[in-house]
């Protein structure tokens, strides 16, 4: 298991976190995402075997988040 630390600007209020968290978490290979309200940090928790960092990161910005 893989831990994944990013920050997604859009990800500090309820309803772009839900939507984040929705996202993610119906990706093979994601085992767990909790995000940060207070600063968009997003905590990931990955099976490098089924998903990579680098498709995480393109799967956000096709969704229209911003990952800084």
């Amino acid at each position: 298991m893989r831990k994944m630390t990013i920050f997604v600007t859009e990800a500090k209020s309820q309803r772009p976190i839900r939507e984040l968290e929705d996202l993610l978490l119906k990706e093979p290979g994601v085992e767990r995402a909790l995000v940060n309200v207070a600063d968009g940090e997003v905590k990931l928790e990955l099976d490098e075997t089924e998903i990579k960092e680098s498709q995480i990161i393109r799967l956000i910005k096709e969704a229209g988040f911003h990952v800084e």
